[in-house]
């Protein structure tokens, strides 16, 4: 394909679109873009025309192959879960229509918990002891445990990443049961009661978390990338889980040696399994890990079917790899042919949200976000929207989740002084904005004890 020839339709309205979208715009051979639903800050970020279809959701399968058809896509992206659930790759790839992402039967690692969890126990994957259940059956299951046990109850359905609530004690169980049932009726119809991973045996041990990032074209898989990203909304993980306050790469845990072990131990016989059951997989595949420092034991917390928001926005903007010759390479099964590259840049991305967020922020819908340009005109800053709708020259908050600011350096210091500068310029009237202000600690407090 020669240059500016292609149209690229990434699938996905927030943060994690806003960087695949930026990224398709540094290609040759890419001449517009087109997003589903996409922001409005798209084009701030991209290089290309962005067209954005803000009407539709992702999983509007007929709506999106019009789309397809009326402006002769050369590559769709399915970025976002639902899609996947909904079998919008399956229904692309019938018409023909190059498409990177998993099919429907594929990407239930992600969208069922209960099938990931039988999958990796089929393969003997490193993961907690579980159980899954329905309305109140999983009280006895707990109950019946050693009383020194705590435990995460989990959806096993889509839910943004929030349907996950800890059992720290067995007088909990009930409640804990209840209060998922009764704020995610759909996606916890089944749910996952499993042993929370350091507290499973004594000595008791808190766990580091990680995402590591691996595309495949069902026939090989290359390493793209990992991060560690914050979920909680306060400092110090504290408050509700949400769809991600922050993420920094590349970490100094994931190590080179980590890595292969991963790759080894976990991707490897996940790929194999899958392509053995008929589920060839195509496309990103994030694994959330998390480390036992005392153990030296790695465990699977979850498998996501596509790339992670916000760690696509702190990851891709380091892809020196043409994505649209990567992607390309996946559908054509040439993923061997690739040569992924990346710089050495150290990036830390900051969610601002909504006062309120993730539970009541309707107040803060419609109030103006003043310093998006000035933040967006700094060196080593990308900032790349979410929740944002733009009108004339002027900004409103229109979600939960409004932007990410993301800083570059060389070192953890230098891309979190750089981040939290740009943010420093950005308020909502009314101070309603919140974020985080230890996105990266666990990299601050290594680099410093490096240094010293």
């Amino acid at each position: 394909m020669g240059k500016e020839t292609g149209t690229v339709l990434v699938i996905d309205g927030g943060g994690r679109g806003s960087a695949l979208v930026d990224a398709y715009s540094r290609s040759p051979h890419v001449k517009r873009i087109l997003a589903v639903p996409g922001n409005d800050l798209m084009q701030l970020v991209s290089e290309k025309p962005v067209q954005i279809f803000p009407e539709l959701k992702t999983a509007d399968t007929a709506e999106i192959l019009e789309i397809i058809k009326h402006n002769n896509v050369d590559l769709v992206d399915v970025a976002q879960d639902n899609a996947i659930e909904a079998g919008l790759v399956d229904a692309v790839a019938k018409k023909g229509v190059p498409v990177v992402g998993p099919t429907k039967r594929a990407g239930e690692i992600e969208w069922s918990k209960a099938f990931a969890r039988n999958l990796g126990k089929e393969i003997g994957l490193p993961q907690p002891e579980y159980g899954i259940f329905k309305m109140m059956e999983g009280v006895e299951y707990v109950l019946e445990q050693p009383d020194n046990k705590s435990w995460f109850i989990k959806a096993d359905g889509l839910a943004e990443g929030k349907a996950v609530l800890p059992i720290e004690e067995k007088s909990q169980v009930k409640s804990r049961i209840r209060k998922l049932l009764r704020e995610f009726p759909d996606a916890a119809e089944t749910y996952l009661i499993e042993d929370w991973i350091g507290r499973e045996q004594e000595p008791f041990e808190e766990g580091e978390e990680f995402s590591y990032f691996v595309i495949s074209d069902g026939k090989s898989f290359k390493r793209l990338g990992s991060a560690q990203d914050q979920k909680r909304l306060l400092n110090n993980d504290q408050g509700d889980n949400t769809g991600g306050m922050g993420s920094s790469s590349t970490p100094f845990l994931v190590t080179q040696e980590m890595s292969a072990t991963i790759d080894r131990e976990i991707i490897e016989p996940t790929l194999r399994e899958l392509k053995k059951l008929g589920r060839e997989y195509k496309g990103v595949l994030y694994l959330g890990g998390i480390y036992l420092q005392n153990r030296k034991k790695i465990y699977v917390v979850e498998f996501n079917a596509r790339w992670g928001d916000p760690e696509a926005q702190v990851i891709l903007p380091g892809l020196k790899t043409d994505l649209f010759e990567l992607s390309q390479a996946v559908v054509k099964k040439k993923l061997k042919n690739i040569d992924i590259q990346t710089d050495s840049k150290y990036r830390k991305a900051i969610a601002g949200v909504s006062l309120g967020y993730p539970n009541d922020y309707q107040g803060v819908l419609g109030k103006q976000i003043y310093g998006l340009d000035e933040a967006m005109k700094m060196n080593g800053i990308k900032l790349y929207g979410a929740g944002v709708k733009k009108e004339g020259n002027r900004y409103y908050a229109a979600g939960g989740r409004l932007f990410y600011v993301v800083g570059e350096g060389d070192t953890p210091i230098d891309a979190k002084e750089r981040a939290y500068s740009a943010m420093a310029r950005v308020s909502v009237e009314g101070n309603n904005l919140h974020f985080r202000t230890d996105t990266g600690w666990q990299d601050i407090e290594r680099f410093r004890k490096m240094n010293e």
